[in-house]
C-alpha cells in the first residue's frame, strides 16, 4: 500500500504523512515548502502533469489537503484574490484529482482520493466569503468525481474540518476571536491536525463510502452561529451582576 499526501509539508498533510508512515504505509509528499519529495504547485497542470510522471507507481491512497485561507467582506475583496482562492482551494484539487484518477485508470488500480474541504463549503461565514466559494465548489467536485469514476474502482470523498490548529491560522490559536468557537465545539476545543489526519486515515479505509464529504469539527457546526440559547445564558448572567 502507498500513499500520496498533496500539501503535505505542512499542517494537517503534514501530519497525515507522518500517521501514514507510522503505519508502515510507504508515503510521498508533494508540496511547495517544507519536508517534500517532490515540489509541486497544484494551480500548474504541467506541474501536477511532471509530478504525475515521476511517479513509479500510481499511489492506492491519494490525499489533497493544499490550501489557502482567506478573509475579507465580500464588497471589499479584490477579483484577483477571487481567482487565487478559487485556484488553490477549488481548481488546484480538481487538476490533481482528474490526472491521478487517469493514471489510476490506465494501470487498472482501484484507489481512494480524499480532498480537504471545510465546514465553511456549506456554512454562511460572514468576512470569508470567498474561502466558502471555494470549499463549497471542491466539495462538489468530490461528488461529481465520485459518481463519475466509481466505475473505475476509484472512491472519492472529503474531509470538512471545522477550526483547526494549523500554520493557516498564523500562529493566532490563543486569539479572542477564536474563544467562541470553542466555547460552541461540542466537544470543548478548537481542532488539532492530528483529530483531521485520523479521521482521513479512516475514511481512506471504509470501502463502501464515496461522494461523501465526512465533517470533522468536534460538533462545532451543530449549532447555530445565532446561539440564542447562548444569548439567554449571557442576558441571565449580566442581569446576576
Amino acid at each position: 500500500m502507498q500513499a500520496l499526501v498533496i500539501g503535505g509539508g505542512s499542517g494537517i498533510g503534514a501530519e497525515l504523512a507522518g500517521l501514514h508512515r507510522a503505519q508502515g504505509t510507504t508515503t510521498i509528499v508533494w508540496d511547495v515548502a517544507g519536508e517534500r519529495d517532490a515540489t509541486c504547485d497544484i494551480t500548474d497542470p504541467a506541474a501536477i502533469e511532471q509530478a504525475v510522471a515521476g511517479l513509479t507507481t500510481v499511489p492506492e491512497l491519494i490525499t489533497i489537503t493544499a490550501g489557502v485561507g482567506h478573509a475579507g467582506l465580500l464588497t471589499e475583496a479584490d477579483p484577483a484574490e477571487w481567482d487565487r482562492i478559487m485556484a488553490v482551494n477549488a481548481r488546484g484539487p480538481w487538476l490533481c484529482m482528474r490526472a491521478l484518477a487517469s493514471a489510476l485508470q490506465a494501470a487498472g488500480q482501484r484507489g481512494s482520493i480524499v480532498a480537504t474541504s471545510s465546514i465553511s463549503a456549506r456554512l454562511a461565514d460572514r468576512g470569508m466569503g470567498l474561502y466558502c466559494a471555494s470549499k463549497a465548489a471542491l466539495s462538489m467536485v468530490v461528488k461529481v468525481a465520485a459518481a463519475e469514476w466509481g466505475p473505475w474502482g476509484i472512491r472519492v470523498n472529503a474531509i470538512a474540518p471545522g477550526v483547526t490548529v494549523t500554520p493557516m491560522l498564523g500562529g493566532t490559536e490563543d486569539a479572542p476571536w477564536l474563544r467562541g468557537p470553542a466555547e460552541r465545539t461540542a466537544l470543548g476545543r478548537l481542532g488539532q491536525a492530528s483529530d483531521i489526519a485520523e479521521a482521513i486515515v479512516a475514511l481512506h479505509q471504509m470501502s463502501w463510502v464515496t461522494g461523501q464529504v465526512l465533517e470533522c469539527d468536534g460538533g462545532l457546526s451543530l449549532q447555530s452561529p445565532i446561539d440564542p440559547l447562548g444569548e439567554m445564558e449571557k442576558l441571565r448572567r449580566d442581569r446576576s451582576r
